[in-house]
């Protein structure tokens, strides 16, 4: 019995229930369970298990675990097949877990809340640090991910270890979260009126020549400046810019 009929099997159980619960589909996303999960299940697993650290492979001999930023590179091509009540899920988080430094628990933290993904805590939640607490807790970075509409974020662009992701979000606000990938800090310089966001899955522009957007750190919680000023910032190592665009 392959994972399809397997799991629709599971799904025609629960659903004698009588009452709702939330199936999360895990075969490591063998069998491509996003063309097939959405009447299935609400959450499937997209990759193979995650591993405690930001850019690496744990090689166990017969199976591979993947680094944060190699199960983000695996995420490509799905985001069409997510949505409200049927998600990609790429494993559960490792924030707080000790294998990653403050900088990439908080690019962690921010790249799954751009994908949309389910946000499961993976640590121990009964002895944390606070800084840990603080990344979990983030009730604007969560918001990003809640948002009602439930599309998964576009990569606009990758240049030089620094890629630009963006999330379309109701009312005409946006997230878009600055990445570098790199072990050294990166110079960010982005015009916000030269650059049209076009996002084809949602059918959204984001032109700010047409309309102004005041800019909030969702890490620094605090409005920082709008879209008529340019982004000419250091961005740390393994870190974030995390903004929401909200329209004037």
């Amino acid at each position: 019995l392959k994972a399809e009929g397997a799991y629709k099997s599971i799904t025609a159980a629960l659903r004698k229930a009588g009452r709702p619960i939330v199936l999360s589909i895990c075969e490591w996303g063998s069998d491509k369970p996003w063309l097939w999960g959405q009447t299935v299940g609400h959450l499937w697993r997209t990759t193979g298990d995650i591993y405690d650290c930001f850019d690496c492979i744990k090689d166990h001999g017969s199976w591979k675990a993947w680094g944060v930023m190699q199960i983000l590179d695996k995420q490509e091509g799905l985001r069409q097949y997510a949505g409200p009540g049927h998600w990609n899920d790429p494993d559960m988080l490792e924030v707080g877990n000790g294998g990653l430094s403050v900088n990439q628990n908080r690019a962690h933290f921010s790249m799954w809340a751009m994908l949309a993904a389910p946000l499961i805590a993976g640590n121990d939640l009964r002895n944390m640090s606070a800084e840990t607490k603080a990344i979990l807790t983030n009730k604007e970075v969560i918001a990003v991910n809640q948002d009602s509409l439930g599309i998964q974020a576009l990569k606009y662009t990758s240049k030089d270890s620094v890629e630009i992701w963006a999330k379309p979000l109701k009312g005409d606000d946006w997230a878009v979260c600055f990445l570098n990938r790199s072990v050294l800090p990166k110079q960010l310089a982005f015009n916000w009126q030269k650059e049209i966001i076009n996002d084809d899955l949602s059918k959204r522009i984001l032109n700010c020549n047409t309309s102004n957007y005041v800019l909030r750190d969702l890490w620094l919680k605090k409005e920082t400046a709008d879209t008529k000023k340019p982004v000419n910032t250091v961005l740390p190592a393994h870190d974030v810019l995390m903004v929401r665009l909200i329209k004037k």
